[in-house]
């Protein structure tokens, strides 16, 4: 099992990956919506926003509203693995190892993106 802190890191990593995304990509295919992680198993969330300069850091504070718009459930071995491209995002949505809940346009939007 991966550590909190190293959840975190792959966070931030996860965060410079969108910064790499052509800016025209970003613009075409995201809109600002916050953006849960929840690792089950460690029992930890973290929140982001995703927006058209990229993805902000995540953060342990939930957002003032209390709600997101994209939630993720993952475990914290698999949330490395995913961001180190060890994990194929479609493959671990399949065998369950992923869970988003998320608007239909959101999930399409996302797939281009990752």
């Amino acid at each position: 099992m991966a550590s909190v802190e190293e959840c975190r890191a792959a966070l931030v990593k996860l965060v410079a990956q969108f910064d790499e995304i052509d800016a025209e990509d970003r613009a075409r295919h995201v809109v600002e919506r916050s953006v849960s992680c929840r690792v089950s198993d460690l029992g930890v969330t973290f929140y982001g926003r995703l927006h058209h300069d990229g993805l902000d850091p995540f953060v342990e504070e939930p957002p003032a509203d209390g709600r997101t718009d994209v939630r993720l459930t993952i475990g914290s071995d698999d949330l490395v693995a995913l961001v180190e491209g060890e994990l194929d995002l479609a493959r671990a949505l399949l065998g369950g190892r992923v869970k988003i809940d998320a608007s239909f346009g959101d999930l399409l939007r996302l797939r281009r993106l990752l």
